[in-house]
């Protein structure tokens, strides 16, 4: 079912709505929920609150983009779990890999990211950062910091080596850190 069909149900306040976005994004909601959470009642449980979530704000909220608009619902209330049941000890190693990758050459620990995410310094930053950033570059980098890919995952879907990968990281992460340095945001 078309996206813009799925708000219309949200909008008439019919739950079939529900059950449609579900139909839709599960396997890609889930897809995120996981890289964060290691058991499959945990990710099951996110998945719930995201379509609860999405029901909640639509309407009033419509959003251009269904798809960024849920991923965007799951992976907060996927950090939020994370949070909740007790950090590392059932999280999903990439998750905590790809947080403590980034946070290594920035030097911000998880809770700093947590406490400045809402600062608009700070998200102007780093959206100003990654807009100067060629396109394959941009993809790499959200790929593991958002959806926290796995660098072979990264480099076979994108058809690259995973020294090319790595090495992109590690270049953006330093140019970020000193662009985030300059802005006295570290």
């Amino acid at each position: 079912m078309e996206d813009q069909k799925i708000l219309e149900l949200f909008f008439a306040r019919n739950e079939e709505g529900i059950l449609r976005l579900e139909e839709q994004y599960k396997a890609y909601c889930g897809k995120i929920a996981s890289q964060i959470l290691s058991q499959r009642e945990d990710v099951e449980e996110v998945l719930n609150d995201t379509w609860l979530s999405v029901w909640n704000a639509i309407p009033p909220e419509k959003p251009s983009f269904l798809k960024a608009y849920c991923a965007k619902i799951v992976r907060n209330a996927a950090i939020n779990r994370f949070k909740m049941i007790g950090a590392k000890k059932r999280a999903s190693e990439s998750f905590t890999e790809s947080v403590d990758e980034l946070g290594e050459d920035i030097q911000l620990s998880f809770n700093n990211v947590e406490d400045h995410i809402n600062e608009e310094a700070l998200v102007s930053a780093i959206n100003d950062f990654l807009s100067r950033e060629k396109k394959e570059l941009r993809v790499f980098f959200v790929r593991r910091y958002f959806y926290h890919d796995e660098i072979k995952e990264i480099a076979s879907k994108y058809k690259v080596g995973e020294s090319k990968v790595k090495v992109s990281l590690h270049r953006m992460r330093e140019a970020l850190k000193k662009k985030l340095q300059e802005e006295g945001l570290l």
